[in-house]
């Protein structure tokens, strides 16, 4: 038995291999090819695919944008909601002046159906997005956050 994070529940050891986020993604089809503004086979459209590194072992739901003209590295165990947009590179600033930055998702996180997720943003290691959150700024590894704009509410 082990005990699963804080919370101290006891949980069979084989039962929570089985079933950690990692055999989620076993016997998963390959990621689809990824064409400038045309949609995947999931609904979900990439512009500049070759500007965007993305792990195998990610969930990206329908109607998701990713738009990675400067950048977006999705790492692995990472899950994106469905209706998501994901800019590196963004018109509508105070200054006037584009606002550009690579975009990183660290592994093992998630961003909630509905979210965007804005140009220079860190999304850290296993952090969870709520959904219907615009994310302006970094997010730490481990943590909730959600809002608009989106605040840490509580460390995992």
């Amino acid at each position: 038995m082990i005990k699963y994070r804080q919370t101290g529940i006891a949980i069979n050891e084989d039962l929570y291999k089985e079933n950690t986020m990692t055999s989620r993604f076993k016997n998963r089809p390959p990621l689809p090819k990824l064409v400038h503004g045309q949609p995947t086979e999931w609904h979900w459209v990439v512009y500049h695919p070759k500007n965007l590194v993305l792990s195998d072992e990610t969930d990206i739901g329908c109607f998701t944008s990713i738009h990675a003209q400067h950048g977006v590295v999705i790492e692995d165990e990472v899950q994106i909601g469905s209706h998501c947009s994901i800019y590196s590179m963004s018109s509508i600033s105070v200054s006037g002046e584009p606002v550009v930055g690579k975009v990183t998702i660290k592994k093992g996180a998630s961003v909630g159906s509905h979210s965007t997720v804005m140009p220079g943003v860190t999304i850290g290691e296993g952090a969870v997005v709520g959904a219907h959150s615009l994310v302006l700024t970094d997010i730490p590894a481990h943590c909730i956050a959600y809002g608009v704009p989106a605040k840490v509410v509580k460390q995992l």
